[in-house]
């Protein structure tokens, strides 16, 4: 018998139904999650239409280097998940506490260099309504930093909420509340999460950092 037959929550009568359904209410949830960002991004690229010189502006006065070295984190932290993910399957507990663990320090790395980023743009007078007089002179540029502000902090707080339920796996399994392979479904939904997070910042790095900077 399937090692998995031994975990089926009611309703379910074989863990093929069971992976089925909790596979269909991930990409359900994931799904609300792209259609708020998705929406975010619209407003980016519709306010970059209606404003391209003070984005411009703006976009120039963003650090692009230091989002490049994050984006390199979170790619880092998913290559970490993927192998997480198939170390789970073969009940590889060692290997999966190592990987979840990397995968956690590059999540709050990159926390670290955004709010190292912040704290820049704050001595600079870029953020809205804080620091120093703001060097930005088109009021569309400032209106564009508080899209930016609001976008790069509502995709940190999901990356905050990844980092926790890592770590949270992290604790189930050195106390032995997770038995794998038979549970490793429940690390797989964790990995999609995480993947979702950084598909979003891949795309919000080029959208707000990189399109409409002067060469």
């Amino acid at each position: 018998m399937d090692v998995r037959e031994q975990y089926l929550a009611e309703p379910y009568q074989t863990a093929a139904q069971q992976r089925e359904a909790t596979f269909l209410g991930m990409w359900v949830f994931l799904a609300t999650e792209i259609m708020m960002f998705g929406g975010l991004f619209l407003v980016i690229y519709y306010y970059r239409l209606q404003h391209p010189v003070g984005v411009g502006e703006a976009v120039h006065h963003l650090h692009s280097i230091l989002a490049a070295f994050n984006s390199a984190l979170l790619l880092t932290g998913s290559l970490c998940m993927s192998l997480m993910v198939q170390a789970s399957r073969l009940g590889d507990y060692r290997r999966v506490q190592r990987l979840l663990l990397l995968t956690a320090f590059f999540g709050l790395a990159f926390l670290a260099v955004k709010g190292f980023e912040y704290g820049w743009e704050y001595r600079e007078g870029l953020l809205p309504g804080m620091g120093p007089e703001s060097p930005l002179k088109e009021p569309a540029a400032r209106l564009f930093m508080n899209i930016y502000l609001f976008a790069t902090g509502l995709h940190a707080v999901h990356v905050t909420l990844g980092v926790t339920i890592i770590l949270g796996m992290v604790v189930r399994i050195h106390f032995a509340h997770m038995k794998l392979p038979e549970r490793a479904i429940t690390l797989e939904m964790v990995g999609l999460y995480w993947h979702l997070i950084d598909v979003i910042w891949i795309v919000l790095y080029p959208s707000l950092y990189l399109v409409g900077r002067a060469v």
